[in-house]
């Protein structure tokens, strides 16, 4: 370790704060003047700050649970499903039970640790526990370890990794803005078919996975599907063809599909849609007509808190059905 720096853990340089969630039945307690933010939420942010949550709370919703607010410039981490999401409050904020807030002290500037916890997420992963959704507890990140440089070393290394980022935040807004362009091109060309639609279910067939989402591993050999974004990996595989993998329930209906050809493994509400007839239909047109209708699938979900497709959803979805010709024209 360079001259200067020591050796601590989490618990020493930051206060370490549980989350909570008042009665989702009480209107009383939301849409208040306080931000509010869960996990499923932060892992939809591009950018690390955040100063806007989708839920708010009120006065009575803090007092009324284990809810407190963080001071701005404070870390926030998501501790289950998944743990990992990091993000950094630009306001003072609450979060709910799936997440721990640090506050730094003056000892440790907030983004030399959020660049840290970055890179200790595979170990955060590796000290959860639990049956249905590993969950990382205050007292395993208390302990967990970090470096910590002078303060103007720190700033030093921050700014490196400000630029860093900076460029890797672009690249992403670029591919998203690319999917929409491609999305908006596709939809070009449908409108331009005359050709008769049918329900999805008569082209498909729709089973799902077996496996619990912790079921996940850090060296595994095939691709894991789950409702997240991200694809994980484990050591077996159920599935060994070409399909699309549709999410099946997300805590803000925010779904999204894969297209995928080899051996794999999904969770057990990831929905695995195969094509009965290639005659009839190609996968690569299919994966981009369900791409459009993601917004379509959010707006049928059903669920109080996390939202959920159900299989009739999927089944009546109406597919544009041109000619096997034509559909490769269009994919290409």
């Amino acid at each position: 370790m360079k001259n200067g720096w020591r050796k601590t853990t989490i618990g020493e340089v930051c206060e370490v704060v549980n989350g909570g969630t008042p009665k989702t039945g009480v209107a009383a307690y939301w849409d208040g003047p306080h931000r509010w933010i869960t996990p499923a939420e932060m892992g939809k942010r591009l950018s690390p700050c955040v100063d806007e949550t989708e839920r708010t709370l009120t006065d009575l919703g803090l007092e009324n649970s284990s809810a407190r607010l963080l001071p701005p410039n404070s870390v926030i981490l998501s501790s289950r499903a998944p743990i990992g999401h990091l993000v950094i409050n630009a306001v003072p904020m609450a979060t709910n039970q799936g997440c721990k807030g640090l506050i730094p002290c003056g000892e440790i500037e907030y983004k030399f640790l959020y660049y840290y916890l970055i890179g200790a997420v595979e170990l955060l992963n590796s000290l959860g526990t639990g049956a249905t959704f590993k969950e990382l507890s205050g007292g395993k990140l208390k302990d967990v370890s970090i470096p910590v440089a002078p303060l103007p070393e720190q700033r030093r290394i921050v700014g490196i990794l400000d630029e860093a980022f900076d460029g890797i935040a672009a690249a992403k807004a670029n591919a998203d803005k690319n999917l929409q362009n491609a999305r908006d091109l596709f939809q070009s060309h449908l409108n331009a078919v005359d050709g008769k639609k049918v329900p999805l279910g008569e082209l498909v067939n729709i089973t799902t996975g077996k496996l619990d989402a912790n079921a996940a591993v850090a060296d595994g050999q095939y691709p894991f599907f789950t409702c997240s974004r991200e694809v994980y990996a484990i050591n077996e595989h159920a599935f060994d063809c070409e399909a699309i993998l549709l999410a099946g329930n997300n805590a803000v209906g925010d779904f999204n599909v894969k297209h995928y050809e080899g051996k794999f493994n999904a969770y057990q509400r990831t929905y695995v849609i195969t094509v009965n007839d290639k005659k009839r239909v190609l996968y690569r047109f299919l994966y981009y007509q369900m791409l459009r209708s993601l917004k379509k699938f959010k707006e049928q979900s059903v669920g109080a808190g996390t939202k959920f497709l159900k299989l009739g959803i999927i089944n009546n979805l109406e597919i544009a059905l041109p000619s096997v010709a034509e559909q490769e024209r269009i994919a290409t």
